[in-house]
C-alpha cells in the first residue's frame, strides 16, 4: 500500500545524497584549480614571475570559480538551507564571494598585483570549507608521522626566515634613527637602508611561502586526525590569524608600496603574533583554557 510513496521517498533521498556528494566533488576540484593561483602568488613573491603562469592561473581560477558556484548550488539544494550554517559552509561561501569580487575588479581594472592577495586567500578559505567534509583516516602510521614532520619542518623554516626578517627590521630601524639624528655611531658598518629593505622583503616573502605551505599541511593533518573538531582548537585559530596578518602585510607591501620604516614595524608586529602562535603550540593552550 505504501510501496509507491516509499519508493518515491527513497528515490528523492538518493537524489539529495547524490547532489551533496557531487557538491563535495566539485568543491575539491575547485580547490585543486585554486591551488594553481596560489602557486602563481608564491612564485611572484619569490621573484619567479612568469606571464604564462599567471595566464594559466587565471584560467584555472575562472574554472574553479564556476565549479565553486555549482558546488554551492548543489549543496544548497541537498541541504535545503542557506549555505552558511556553520564555519565550513561560511568559509566556502566567503571564498566564493571574494573570488566573485576579484573577478569583477579584474574585468574592469586588470590589477594583476591584487592576485597576490586574493589567490592565497580564496584557496585557504575554500580549503578550510572543504575540510569540513568527512576525510578518510590515515592509511598507515608512517604516512601520518611523515605528514606531521613535513608540517613541523615547514613551520620551523618559516619561523627561521621570520626571525631573520625580525633582526633585519631592528637593524633598519636603528640605522634609520641614527642617520636621522646624524649619529652613525657603531652602526656605520651596517649595509645601507636600501639593502636592508631588500633583504627584509626577501626574507618576508620566503617566510610567507613556508608558513602558507605549513598552514595547508597542518590543516589537512588536523582534519584527518580530529575530523571537524580541528577548527575549534585554539592553536588552529591563532595560526590562521597569524597567517591572515602575514597575508595582509604582504599585500600592503606589494600593492601599497610599504617599504622602509612601515614595513619594518609591521614585521615586528608579525613576529610578536608568531611568538604567540609558537607558545600556543608549546604549552600556552593549557594556560589559556584554565
Amino acid at each position: 500500500m505504501c510501496a509507491a510513496p516509499c519508493a518515491r521517498y527513497t528515490k528523492s533521498t538518493w537524489k539529495l545524497v547524490t547532489l551533496n556528494e557531487m557538491s563535495v566533488l566539485w568543491l575539491r576540484v575547485a580547490v585543486a584549480l585554486y591551488s594553481l593561483g596560489l602557486w602563481h602568488a608564491l612564485l611572484t613573491l619569490l621573484d619567479r614571475r612568469r606571464p604564462a603562469v599567471f595566464r594559466v592561473a587565471m584560467v584555472a581560477f575562472y574554472t574553479g570559480f564556476i565549479l565553486h558556484l555549482v558546488s554551492i548550488v548543489d549543496h544548497t539544494v541537498a541541504t535545503g538551507h542557506f549555505p552558511a550554517n556553520d564555519f565550513f559552509e561560511s568559509a566556502t561561501l566567503c571564498g566564493f564571494l571574494v573570488a566573485l569580487l576579484f573577478l569583477a575588479a579584474w574585468r574592469k581594472y586588470q590589477f594583476e598585483s591584487l592576485a597576490v592577495f586574493v589567490f592565497p586567500l580564496v584557496f585557504v578559505l575554500t580549503l578550510a570549507g572543504e575540510l569540513g567534509n568527512p576525510v578518510s583516516t590515515w592509511s598507515s602510521a608512517g604516512l601520518r608521522g611523515t605528514w606531521l614532520v613535513i608540517h613541523v619542518v615547514l613551520v620551523l623554516s618559516g619561523y627561521a626566515a621570520m626571525g631573520l626578517a625580525f633582526a633585519v627590521s631592528v637593524m633598519y630601524l636603528l640605522r634609520e634613527r641614527r642617520l636621522k639624528h646624524k649619529r652613525p655611531g657603531g652602526l656605520s658598518n651596517l649595509p645601507p637602508l636600501n639593502s636592508l629593505d631588500e633583504l627584509m622583503s626577501r626574507t618576508l616573502s620566503i617566510g610567507f611561502v613556508l608558513i602558507t605551505l605549513a598552514v595547508i599541511a597542518g590543516s589537512t593533518w588536523a582534519s584527518i586526525e580530529m575530523g571537524t573538531r580541528w577548527i575549534r582548537d585554539p592553536r588552529i585559530v591563532i595560526s590562521m590569524f597569524t597567517w591572515a596578518l602575514y597575508l595582509a602585510i604582504i599585500f600592503l607591501r606589494v600593492t601599497a608600496g610599504w617599504r622602509g620604516r612601515r614595513a619594518a614595524i609591521a614585521q615586528l608586529v608579525l613576529v610578536s603574533c608568531s611568538a604567540l602562535t609558537w607558545l600556543a603550540h608549546t604549552g600556552l593552550k593549557a594556560w589559556l583554557t584554565q
